[in-house]
């Protein structure tokens, strides 16, 4: 025990304390209780109660980005007489031919149970339009409402397209977090990422530019609603750059 007055400390014995419920400071004679907890430990930060330790929490539940859904979407209407497949193969063939889409270049579409899935790190004013026109695209899309949804995602799912917004969560610096994500994986990593930077004032896929901000593609914001298309571009010139690399490795095209 510590006197409050003289701040001599006092030891007290099990048998003193039982005896009587105060007892006098030796030095400056101040009557004490017994059970007088010292000041020193109701200002620490291992006190019960109202202190630091105790006000806040050091472990915040984060929710990762969310899966972005439609809305009132269309009744699915029954299927209607089976077509041999063979009839659906020459009509496929012919329709490719018919737009000059060569063989190897259909192959690299990806089939509808295995999406490509896209974090959208945007602001509001493209956030719904971006996510509905990837989703109506056959994306699987995660919408980032600000940084730490945005973090989560990247480190929890292996996404495989990321597009940014400078401004994305300005007031938590949203964007530089997200592109430190980018910058902090290995070159593996990195292969199967197509980093998507939006931008007001850079020329919808300069390459030069591209380089220098350490994306795969730029797209200007006045071409955002042919974003889909651009992407799939952008996609299939990426998929041909690293068409050996990926047979040799044996792993898929993005």
């Amino acid at each position: 025990m510590i006197c409050p007055k003289c701040s001599s400390q006092i030891q007290i014995k099990g048998t003193d304390a039982e005896r009587s419920s105060s007892i006098s400071c030796p030095k400056c004679n101040t009557t004490l209780s017994a059970v007088t907890v010292s000041p020193a430990s109701e200002k620490s930060g291992l006190a019960i109660g109202q202190s630091p330790s105790t006000e806040q929490r050091r472990f915040i539940a984060r929710v990762p980005a969310p899966l972005f859904e439609l809305e009132n979407t269309a009744p699915i209407e029954a299927p209607g007489p089976a077509v041999p497949m063979e009839e659906i193969s020459q009509l496929l063939a012919n329709l490719l031919r018919q737009h000059g889409v060569s063989g190897a270049l259909a192959r690299t579409s990806r089939p509808a149970w295995n999406p490509r899935k896209a974090l959208v790190c945007i602001g509001e004013l493209h956030r719904d339009a971006v996510a509905t026109q990837l989703t109506q695209n056959g994306y699987q899309v995660f919408v980032a409402q600000d940084t730490g949804q945005a973090v989560d995602r990247m480190r929890e799912n292996q996404v495989e397209v990321v597009i940014l917004d400078p401004d994305f969560d300005s007031a938590e610096h949203g964007a530089a977090f997200v592109i430190r994500e980018v910058s902090i994986l290995r070159p593996a990593q990195r292969r199967r990422l197509f980093f998507v930077l939006l931008s007001p004032l850079q020329r919808t896929m300069d390459a030069h530019a591209a380089f220098l901000h350490n994306v795969n593609a730029i797209v200007n914001f006045k071409e955002v609603d042919q974003l889909f298309k651009i992407l799939d571009h952008a996609l299939r010139e990426y998929n041909d750059l690293y068409k050996e690399l990926n047979q040799a490795l044996n792993v898929a095209a993005l």
